[in-house]
């Protein structure tokens, strides 16, 4: 039988063939790796399933489990054991109880030839399309050495292709028996690991295509197994045409020549309490009335306190969410893996109403998802700004900046190379008086005003002032006042 390339045979798990640019291709064998417990067993039943929803016959040879357990345990999870064929080879308990040994042959030379023999048997029998084998290794042990052991496997796996089955076999790697010399004779190698921030999934080697690079994250859930490809952030279809985006406050315009260019990247900057996630939603607010659609994701702080907190400074939030213009999506960092936040928000971008603009408040909370990784949190960044880029979506980053007053810092995370353009607010101390100033520091789509004016949040929502003219070191959050009589005294000396 002759198979195209362009052919595939789904894994059964929908991320997992992403990241193999479409699945597995047929009549070939691959080896699922892991540890204990890291879902390989889980997997090979998504595989088996989904060949069995498309009219294939599908073949479990199991070397190790005992059946009644390993068929709870799948039905557990919502696979129809029922269509799947099994050649049960694992061992009985009159193993156990009967007391076999060998005084003349070592055991490997008298249970070979029966194991083997029953292998052929049952495969004629079904005459499977989709076979898995869990775990390989298990043939190991009964064999006399790695180079049988390798021959025998090498065997059975052209048995197996020649009869036009697709392959999936399991191993689990010890320091005792190690199985990298499997990956010599495999088509292609599924790797599961526990990565620094979760599990992970990545495909060193696969035969014949491509496939997504990197370490991908996935979930054991009630329904099996989830896989969440690394961000991928392609390309631009087409070039957005130029088009600001309004705050709706017309000195924050005016601070931006205009406001935000559609597709690029803002991180709003500043200390705890200083106004950075109303800022925010003000070009929500005003985008909403333009029939857009917003995405908040909120790392920091509840939902109900967002709201709430919105409703007292005159953001709409009931009536834009109520109209599908907006959308609050609590997410608990811990719970989650970068991978699968950027799924989260690829489907609001891709859906058939998708974002127009995501807001991520703020990064330190997101930076949790990585457990603490910097370098890998800025790749991630990275890839999603990017991505948001890319499908014109316009990005709003929010980040916390450590000092109140003081010494000042654009941004926390050393982020701002990411940013197409960067907002930053400040507490100031004048006169006793705790207030607030705003400011742009970057904007690389066009110029901007570098004046810094007071900012102020009021029932009625956000109010920005005039220039302070009148104050020095405004950035150092302690600003002098300018005695302008004085100036124009030494200026006419």
């Amino acid at each position: 039988m002759t198979t195209s390339l362009s052919e595939r045979a789904s894994t059964g798990v929908d991320g997992l063939d992403e990241v193999l640019s479409g699945g597995l291709v047929p009549t070939r064998s691959y080896m699922v790796r892991g540890q204990a417990g890291s879902g390989k067993t889980i997997l090979g039943f998504h595989f088996l399933q989904r060949g069995v929803d498309e009219g294939e016959t599908a073949l479990f040879v199991n070397l190790e489990e005992d059946l009644r357990d390993l068929k709870a345990n799948a039905d557990a999870l919502g696979f129809d054991t029922d269509s799947i064929e099994f050649l049960d080879l694992s061992p009985g308990a009159d193993a156990f109880v009967e007391d076999e040994s060998y005084e003349v042959f070592a055991p490997s030379e008298v249970e070979r030839e029966p194991l083997t023999e029953r292998i052929v048997e049952g495969v004629t029998a079904v005459d499977p399309d989709r076979v898995v084998v869990d775990p390989l290794t298990q043939l190991r042990f009964l064999l006399s050495d790695d180079y049988q052991f390798r021959k025998q496997v090498v065997g059975f796996m052209r048995f197996l292709k020649d009869r036009g089955a697709t392959v999936l076999f399991t191993v689990q790697n010890t320091r005792s028996l190690p199985t990298d010399d499997l990956e010599f004779i495999t088509d292609g190698t599924v790797r599961l690991d526990a990565g620094a921030y979760g599990k992970t999934v990545s495909v060193p080697k696969f035969r014949g295509s491509s496939t997504q690079s990197g370490d991908h994250a996935y979930r054991i859930t009630d329904a099996g197994m989830e896989v969440f490809p690394a961000l991928q952030p392609g390309t631009r279809d087409e070039e957005l045409a130029f088009e600001q985006v309004s705050s709706g406050i017309p000195e924050v315009d005016e601070l931006l020549h205009g406001g935000i260019e559609r597709g690029t990247v803002t991180i709003v900057s500043g200390p705890t309490g200083v106004g950075k996630t109303t800022l925010s939603t003000q070009f929500m607010k005003e985008a909403a009335g333009r029939g857009e659609r917003s995405v908040i994701y909120l790392f920091e702080e509840n939902r109900e306190t967002f709201l709430a907190r919105s409703r007292a400074v005159n953001i709409p939030v009931d009536e834009m969410l109520a109209k599908g213009t907006l959308q609050v999506t609590e997410v608990e960092a811990l719970e989650r893996s970068p991978q699968e936040f950027a799924r989260m928000v690829r489907d609001e971008v891709e859906e058939e109403e998708g974002a127009d603009i995501v807001m991520i408040d703020g990064i330190s909370g997101y930076r949790l998802t990585l457990r603490g990784e910097k370098e890998q949190m800025l790749q991630q960044m990275h890839a999603l700004g990017r991505y948001l880029k890319n499908a014109g979506v316009t990005g709003l980053f929010i980040d916390e900046t450590r000092n109140v007053t003081g010494e000042f810092r654009a941004t926390m995370e050393n982020i701002s190379y990411l940013a197409d353009n960067i907002l930053f607010l400040r507490h100031l101390e004048v006169g006793g008086e705790l207030r607030k100033a705003i400011g742009v520091l970057k904007k690389r789509t066009s110029d901007f005003e570098r004046t810094i004016r007071e900012f102020k949040i009021t029932e009625h929502g956000v109010t920005v002032g005039e220039p302070m003219s009148g104050l020095r070191g405004i950035l150092s959050g302690t600003p002098e006042v300018v005695e302008r009589d004085a100036e124009r005294g030494d200026a006419g000396e």
